[in-house]
């Protein structure tokens, strides 16, 4: 049976069992076929409810923070990789306390931490920007011009990187397969001087090899070959693909009110605190059952219950009216989106749920106006 919003309660997050376990089922497949590693990008999905399943497809994880590497080891408590546009030097020492692998985002960075790293036996890598562009909204896109994100080939110091084990090329997000494989020339094109020295290459995130239209087998030959020539161990970190199309945001509508335009559906969720890419990208986020403006007989524009003003989703058009209850499913709403949620305006936040293979709802998380009340002080 597929899931039930009746059971659900709104607003709510739900993460669809099933869905996760395909997705992995194919990551696990590109493991093993092309003898990489693929790890979990806490930054795209971090529903730790849910990793005793994922720890059954996935060797570790990779974080952006002290916080989601603490996660990750506690949590996961597998391979712990960590990467930062900068470490501070008060949380170092903790770092080294539980991460395996650390990537540094510049020279200085490696040179103000790598011995500490190293004396910790934590392998070393270094992040580097390919300078493709792979990605058409510069929001998302690691390798636009000016980019923080990783050194460039002509910025690497060759004497400084004794230690170094590993390189980092992240310069995709949501890509398909083309992208992945002018990822992978790029590197070999512009960093092959130092492959020999490295003991592993971290091809980063945003390989969309979960979506129906990823050539994963393109993928996989590709690594293959990456392997074949050069005999290095071989990780991606995606967290989109793992989350992909796993579960919606359930909602509701509180209010309808007449203006001297549309009509407003007031939902009980909020674009800028629930759904903050619809602004920031932006884009327009798929309902089950709804269309563009006047595509269907009754058009609206749906807002949130935030003071801001432009706190609107969008114009959306429905088959039959809208009305005080009416419920409303906003598609793949897992990854990235609830991991960049916040409480604007405190707001109530969504509850988060799971829906069981066994056609089961599972409430994991609730959230109060403690939670509210003790981010600020």
């Amino acid at each position: 049976m597929s899931l039930d919003i009746t059971q659900v309660p709104s607003p709510c997050y739900v993460l669809e069992e099933e869905k996760l376990i395909a997705n992995l089922e194919l990551l696990k497949r590109v493991q093993e076929e092309s003898g990489c590693k693929i790890i979990l990008a806490l930054k795209g999905f971090a529903m730790w409810s849910t990793f005793d399943l994922i720890k059954d497809y996935l060797p570790g994880c990779t974080a952006s923070s002290l916080y989601e590497l603490k996660l990750s080891n506690e949590q996961f408590g597998r391979e712990n990789h960590i990467y930062s546009a900068a470490f501070r030097e008060d949380e170092f020492d903790e770092i080294c306390c539980m991460a395996g692998h650390i990537v540094f985002n510049s020279m200085n960075q490696w040179h103000q931490f790598s011995q500490r790293a190293i004396d910790s036996g934590i392998s070393c890598g270094l992040r580097v920007n390919p300078g493709i562009s792979e990605v058409k909204t510069d929001l998302y896109n690691p390798c636009f011009s000016g980019s923080r994100l990783g050194v460039r080939p002509e910025h690497i110091d060759s004497a400084a990187l004794s230690g170094i084990e590993g390189m980092h090329v992240h310069a995709l997000c949501e890509n398909m397969a083309d992208s992945s494989i002018a990822l992978i020339d790029a590197f070999e094109k512009k960093f092959a001087t130092y492959i020999p020295g490295l003991q592993w290459v971290n091809f980063g995130g945003g390989h969309l090899m979960t979506h129906k239209d990823y050539d994963v087998d393109l993928l996989i030959e590709r690594i293959k070959a990456f392997k074949n020539k050069w005999n290095k161990e071989v990780y991606l970190e995606p967290g989109g693909a793992i989350a992909w199309r796993t579960g919606p945001l359930i909602a509701s509508v509180l209010d309808i009110v007449p203006t001297d335009g549309l009509d407003v559906a007031i939902l009980d969720i909020s674009a800028t605190a629930h759904m903050p890419d619809v602004l920031e990208m932006p884009y327009r986020p798929a309902i089950t059952n709804a269309g563009v403006a006047k595509e269907k007989p009754h058009t609206y524009k749906l807002g949130g219950t935030s003071c801001l003003a432009g706190d609107v989703i969008g114009d959306y058009s429905f088959d039959e009216k809208l009305s005080v209850g009416s419920r409303l499913v906003f598609e793949d709403m897992i990854h990235y989106t609830m991991v960049k949620t916040t409480m604007f305006n405190g707001v109530c936040h969504p509850d988060i749920g799971i829906w069981h293979s066994n056609d089961s709802f599972e409430l994991v998380r609730r959230f109060t106006y403690e939670d509210f009340r003790d981010r600020l002080s």
